[in-house]
């Protein structure tokens, strides 16, 4: 069934996993007006002091260049970016990850664009 989910599904379950968890969130709700690419979610634990930005998709969906480049850069620049799949919350990588919160500059992207 979760791996059947569409990006929305997953993301509203992210949010409601990471606001339990203590994290804000940012979410474009209209990006028809933003530069194209930015990844979907922007997360921050206050008290942590993480930032994690998140690219969502379905388990085959695929990124277009200017995502991949978005992803890249931010990696780049030392911030946590990467992305998660439905399959990421099956194996409580998602949960893993915004328990402990994977650290800075970690490389923790997974899966490369």
């Amino acid at each position: 069934m979760i791996l059947s989910w569409k990006e929305a599904q997953l993301q509203n379950h992210i949010i409601q996993m990471a606001t339990a968890l203590g994290w804000d969130f940012y979410h474009t709700h209209d990006s028809r007006r933003s530069p194209g690419g930015f990844p979907d979610l922007v997360l921050v634990h206050p008290r942590k002091r993480i930032c994690l930005v998140r690219e969502l998709k379905t388990e085959r969906g695929r990124f277009r260049p200017k995502q991949e480049q978005w992803l890249e850069n931010l990696h780049d620049a030392g911030v946590d970016a990467g992305v998660w799949r439905p399959s990421d919350v099956v194996s409580q990588r998602v949960h893993r990850e915004l328990s402990a919160g994977t650290g800075y500059g970690t490389g923790s992207m997974g899966e490369r664009p």
